[in-house]
């Protein structure tokens, strides 16, 4: 009998622990997985904003964590992929 009453007091500990996941971890995971996705999905010509706040058009992509972005005519800057926040606009993959 004092098995079972050990095991009934961890049962508001895991119901606590799995709201908290379905609430809190698995919205967060996801997120972070879309905007990984949409970092890897940016491409030249794309109108982007920066976690900083800078809007400009994606001039170059230079590494696999690094881009240049153009934020006034003649003025770029090298930016980081993962401080992308979103993408403005996309432009039309090139026909092959």
């Amino acid at each position: 009998m004092e098995g079972g009453n050990a095991f009934a007091q961890f049962i508001p500990l895991i119901l606590i622990f799995g709201i908290m996941y379905f609430l809190l971890i698995r919205p967060q995971q996801k997120k972070l997985k879309a905007h990984r996705a949409m970092v890897e999905a940016v491409r030249r010509g794309d109108q982007v904003i920066t976690q900083g706040g800078l809007i400009g058009k994606i001039s170059k992509v230079k590494d696999d964590d690094e881009v240049e972005v153009e934020i006034a005519t003649g003025v770029k800057v090298r930016v980081v992929k993962s401080t992308i926040a979103q993408v403005v606009s996309k432009t039309e993959p090139a026909e092959a």
